[in-house]
């Protein structure tokens, strides 16, 4: 069995930063992906950054370009999410996702973690 486990939510005030942390323990022959998704009240989750572990490529919502910066510790199985210059409209939990092999003859699977409250006030 796999676990993600996220840290680093909080409340902050408009303009400041956070920086998230997504912990993969278990059964893990690989990690494929690791990545971050949000979902504020009301609205579907959408995708904030992923990162692919074995080159470092990265992917990021578009609106997020050049505020967020998403990274990983492979050693680790960790992954993490730099959120810079944050708004009232960041507020969301953010959740964290990775693919996972946790035997190398079954392929990669989702896991997801309970995910992180982020609340920034203006």
């Amino acid at each position: 069995q796999v676990q993600l486990v996220e840290s680093g939510g909080d409340l902050v005030q408009a303009g400041g930063s956070l920086r998230l942390s997504c912990a993969a323990s278990g059964t893990i022959f690989r990690v494929n992906t690791m990545g971050w998704y949000r979902q504020a009240p009301g609205k579907q989750r959408e995708l904030v950054a992923t990162i692919i572990s074995s080159t470092g490529s990265t992917n990021y919502a578009d609106s997020l370009k050049g505020r967020f910066t998403i990274s990983r510790d492979n050693a680790k199985n960790t992954v993490y999410l730099q959120m810079n210059e944050l708004k009232p409209e960041d507020t969301a939990v953010y959740l964290c996702n990775a693919n996972i092999q946790s035997r190398s003859w079954v392929p990669g699977r989702d896991y997801w973690g309970q995910g992180t409250q982020v609340t920034v006030s203006s």
